[in-house]
């Protein structure tokens, strides 16, 4: 009786997946193997190629601000974790924050700050250029999907044993080893997350490109947004999305991996 309740509970559930999922995906597959007259064909999907650069950049800028995101939140995650109840409630105000302020706007505000400060430094005979660059984007990338890293690894964090720690100081470990060997693989799970959540959003983004890079280095979120908006070509907009979306499940698919790896290595 009770596994049958259960049922009965998620055919909502199941009937939103299939309705707002399911049907989306299969309604993107057809138009990308099909053309303005409905024939099957392959055209779409070969037309990507003219984009390869515009991909190229658009991996590189997601795998540099995911590095950095990594290598940034985990140290605020890790000294978010160290403070007391009260200092992680104030962190985690703060870290949130911005987050309450919509999307476009904090690009915007990004925007105008990095244009102050390129007057700034053309005031003062500096020629380096960081406004409406692939530097602007990568910084833009970091500033909105930072808190998205630092909440899975604070959380993993948060979940990890003090008394492990422990004793490991007690067999002799040092900070580093306790680290390396302790800390780091009992929080791979909160980190494969953050990448996930931070990687997978960052290579399609169009408005941090738009805003940040003045149109002039679009990525291939700005592609696909053309190719549906402005050439209106929404086959071969179709066929992109559907590669990137092959794209992000073999980069869930290799992390889950790893993540079982990393758990068959603690056992």
């Amino acid at each position: 009786m009770g596994k049958l309740k259960n049922k009965l509970v998620a055919v909502p559930y199941y009937i939103w997946a299939v309705v707002f999922i399911v049907v989306p995906l299969l309604m993107i597959a057809y138009s990308a193997f099909t053309n303005e007259d409905g024939a099957f064909t392959f055209q779409n999907i070969l037309q990507i190629g003219i984009y390869g650069n515009v991909l190229l950049r658009s991996l590189l800028y997601a795998l540099i601000a995911t590095v950095c995101c990594l290598l940034l939140g985990y140290l605020l995650a890790y000294c978010m974790a160290q403070q007391s109840e009260r200092g992680k409630n104030i962190l985690m105000i703060l870290l949130m924050l911005p987050m309450w302020i919509n999307f476009v706007l904090r690009t915007q505000a990004m925007q105008d700050i990095l244009d102050l400060i390129q007057s700034w430094m053309e005031a003062a005979g500096i020629s380096l250029r960081i406004s409406n660059t692939g530097f602007a984007i990568v910084l833009g990338l970091i500033y909105n999907y930072l808190p998205f890293m630092v909440l899975p690894i604070f959380t993993s964090l948060e979940k990890l044993d003090k008394r492990v720690i422990e004793a490991a100081e007690d067999l002799g470990a040092n900070r580093m080893q306790v680290f390396r060997k302790v800390i780091l693989p009992l929080t791979m799970p909160g980190i494969g997350s953050g990448v996930i959540m931070v990687f997978v959003p960052t290579i399609s983004t169009f408005v941090i490109s738009e805003k940040l890079g003045g149109a002039k280095y679009n990525l291939i979120g700005n592609v696909i947004q053309e190719q549906f908006l402005t050439v209106y070509n929404p086959n071969v907009g179709a066929a992109i999305s559907l590669v990137m979306l092959l794209i992000m499940l073999f980069i869930l698919i290799i992390f889950s991996f790893l993540d079982d790896e990393t758990k068959e290595g603690l056992l």
